[in-house]
């Protein structure tokens, strides 16, 4: 996906849910810091766009999956779609909200769009632990988009109900950073 293409998707969304407030916070919240044409391939290459709203966020991310999600017509016709997300259901560091990156690209209007930081990001695939997962956040690192420590610190700044991911997290950083030496 590219800016263009989510800053589309944004529109609909946040037309759709009647709300200008939307959260990116899948991969795609990659492109709220950086241009494409700075990220390696595989940061761009899902056609999913993640959202949450932050009011009556439930009812919202049904409304924007069943108009324009996964199977949609505006799936068949852009070739990319929007999953409407619950932030209580997102692996993010305390104070995630406090780093979130905004964009003030205007063809995004009428949405207000926050980006979760790249490094909350890392740590919050990272628990979600799938391969193209991982894959992601690699990219990331070796590109030097991210750094290892920060994404440590990060991940022991998990709420408590993931404090089971955190020694995982740190352990993956860790062997992917001593790989890379």
């Amino acid at each position: 996906m590219r800016r263009q293409e989510l800053a589309h998707v944004l529109r609909a969304a946040c037309s759709i849910a009647e709300d200008r407030d939307v959260v990116v916070v899948g991969s795609q919240a990659i492109l709220g810091s950086y241009d494409e044409d700075d990220l390696p391939a595989i940061a761009t290459m899902s056609s999913e766009a993640d959202v949450a709203f932050l009011r009556d966020a439930e009812r919202k991310a049904l409304q924007v999956s069943g108009a324009i999600g996964e199977l949609s017509s505006f799936h068949e016709t852009f070739d990319y779609y929007v999953d409407g997300v619950e932030l209580e259901l997102i692996a993010l560091p305390d104070g995630w909200e406090q780093r979130c990156v905004t964009w003030d690209l205007q063809s995004a209007d009428p949405a207000r769009p926050r980006f979760v930081e790249p490094h909350d990001l890392a740590v919050a695939k990272l628990v979600a632990h799938r391969e193209k997962d991982r894959l992601f956040v690699s990219a990331l690192l070796d590109a030097g988009l991210i750094d290892h420590r920060t994404v440590v610190e990060r991940a022991r700044m998990l709420p408590e109900k993931y404090a089971g991911s955190v020694s995982s997290v740190t352990s993956w950083v860790e062997s992917h950073r001593d790989h890379r030496k």
